[in-house]
């Protein structure tokens, strides 16, 4: 088995340790996150705090695929998280990737600083008496408006990919994860509504960000509205019929 290991220039005295760390990911490290498809570790280098995040093993011709035709998710992760770093956008800072190949890819591994945060979007989803939380939303409207005069369409801008930080003078931090699904590509009025549909954002969450988006964007809040909520109505009812057509089976 190749494996093929890239590090930032500023980590390389970490990668003697970092490279143990991923022969021993199974018995190392303690869990952040062990889902069905993707599992992260954190792990401690001489103070430093690291995650480690093994992506599911693909199958036979996936594993080609990310061999000979496409960019693995470890790969894209990192050289994604640079460039959203050199735009000026939020993430925990890439440090490292690995791909392990056989035939194909194997097994691939992104790792990057741990992120100490304070809360995620989800909670602005199931609390509506979070504190501050009409704030919140405008300004992570305009963290998302930032987004997109970027040229960066995050196709998985879902609440749980949004991790925030309060620094306690009415300001937050917004920091994006989870990135390896983006295009970064110019932003039109339509591209950029649909861009908030995975949010799952309430009427009451909509009449906020629609307002806050359309006074940065220079559209009118009706139009704004409108549209924003024509995406995220339209995606919320596509993934609720899913869910009832497995309930049934």
């Amino acid at each position: 088995m190749a494996t093929h290991f890239i590090i930032g220039t500023e980590y390389k005295v970490f990668e003697e340790a970092l490279r143990k760390a991923l022969q021993q990911f199974e018995t190392s490290g303690e869990y952040v996150t062990m889902g069905d498809r993707n599992v992260i570790k954190k792990i401690e280098i001489d103070g430093k705090v690291f995650n480690i995040k093994k992506f599911k093993t693909p199958n036979f011709l996936q594993s080609l695929v990310y061999r000979f035709l496409r960019k693995s998710k470890a790969k894209r992760s990192f050289e994604y998280a640079s460039l959203l770093i050199d735009k000026g956008i939020n993430t925990p800072y890439p440090v490292a990737y690995a791909e392990n190949f056989g035939v194909g890819l194997e097994q691939s591994y992104y790792i990057s600083e741990h992120l100490e945060y304070d809360f995620d979007f989800r909670v602005l989803n199931h609390n509506p008496k979070w504190p501050n939380r009409a704030e919140i939303l405008r300004q992570m409207a305009a963290f998302t408006f930032k987004l997109h005069e970027s040229g960066i369409n995050f196709l998985d801008h879902s609440p749980g990919n949004t991790l925030i930080k309060d620094r306690a003078d009415g300001s937050y931090d917004f920091y994006l994860i989870d990135l390896n699904r983006m295009r970064f590509e110019p932003m039109d009025f339509n591209k950029r509504m649909h861009n908030f549909r995975r949010l799952w954002l309430s009427k009451t969450m909509i009449n906020i960000m629609a307002k806050e988006y359309a006074n940065l964007y220079g559209k009118s809040e009706s139009e704004t509205h409108a549209l924003m909520t024509k995406h995220s109505r339209e995606f919320q009812k596509k993934v609720n019929s899913k869910k009832l057509r497995r309930r049934k089976r």
